[in-house]
């Protein structure tokens, strides 16, 4: 029987390319596809994650969700993804039949882990709605097995500041309360989209060679962000962080090191808004810190941290599941 997975996503080039894997997977049965103001805004994230559905053929419900953060002004990431998300091709990735459900995310989260204990739930995006889940709900964070995260950068730097990752830079209060939840977090960082986890020329050649729909569509939708990770880094390829994280998800053996470690996310600081704190060396155990940490010492459990990650196999994945 194919594993329930619960998508959250913000429906930039890079979710569409995450979600296409796990729609095609065949030990993967996605209930829900919900969706936040992130990379575009919310109404355009709605219009993409239909697309993605449709493009894989697959009957799963869309939800829209949260059109803001809980506490802060909306800041998309255009300059990076384009005004659609998806390259900026005009109506090229527009859904033809296919409408999104009444329901609202918030309520579809809760709903649809009650319904189906032991789902995974995959976030690519700011954590707006699963924070507003687990507020409405709290008991879903003990009936879901893994709560794997794009998101954070785990002591090093990130892509929209020195110090954080745009998901949780977005939306730091809601990355807060999941974090601090008792959900079984797995974090991979967005440092797992750089190097040899980007597609190079070669690999984008390879994609192209594929010679699907979706190993096309991979490939176009990415050419905008293609430009903006060079500019970003400095590297030519195609970034993809949530390709990664979903791969992880789906095969979580790709991740070679990880360990378990309390996390707090930064909401205060101007500096370090959204920074993933990760106690690394277990300092929170060191009488000095405890008052800072007491908050995090009541969970359950503390969040898994990937350190390594095998690049070969998660491209493997990829191919394997657009050909």
């Amino acid at each position: 029987m194919a594993r329930p997975f619960l998508i959250d996503t913000d429906a930039g080039s890079d979710d569409a390319v995450a979600i296409v894997m796990a729609l095609r997977h065949s030990d993967v049965d996605v209930r829900a596809i919900t969706v936040v103001a992130g990379n575009v805004p919310l109404g355009q994230g709605v219009v993409n994650s239909l697309y993605f559905a449709e493009l894989c053929a697959a009957e799963a419900p869309v939800y829209a969700g949260a059109d803001r953060p809980l506490l802060r002004e909306y800041v998309s990431a255009d300059w990076f993804h384009g005004a659609d998300g998806l390259g900026d091709w005009g109506d090229r990735y527009q859904p033809r039949t296919s409408a999104a459900s009444d329901k609202h995310a918030v309520d579809a989260i809760v709903d649809t882990v009650r319904a189906n204990p032991g789902i995974v739930l995959v976030t690519l995006g700011p954590l707006t709605n699963i924070a507003l889940a687990l507020r409405k709900a709290p008991d879903i964070a003990g009936l879901v097995s893994r709560c794997v995260i794009m998101g954070g950068a785990a002591c090093t730097n990130g892509n929209v500041t020195p110090a954080a990752e745009y998901n949780i830079w977005c939306d730091p209060e809601a990355a807060r309360i999941v974090f601090r939840s008792g959900l079984a977090v797995e974090m991979i960082g967005w440092e797992f989209s750089q190097g040899d986890f980007a597609l190079s020329l070669e690999d984008i050649e390879a994609v192209r060679g594929i010679g699907t729909p979706y190993a096309d569509f991979t490939i176009d939708c990415n050419i905008k962000g293609m430009k903006g990770y060079e500019i970003q880094t400095g590297e030519i390829g195609i970034s993809l962080p949530d390709g990664v994280a979903m791969a992880a998800a789906i095969d979580p053996s790709i991740c070679t090191a990880k360990s378990h470690h309390y996390v707090d996310v930064e909401c205060d600081s101007e500096l370090t808004r959204g920074m993933t704190v990760v106690d690394k060396l277990d300092l929170s155990h060191d009488a000095r810190n405890a008052p800072v940490w007491r908050e995090l010492n009541t969970n359950p459990n503390k969040p898994l941290i990937c350190w390594q990650l095998d690049a070969g196999r998660w491209k493997e994945l990829l191919y394997q599941l657009l050909r």
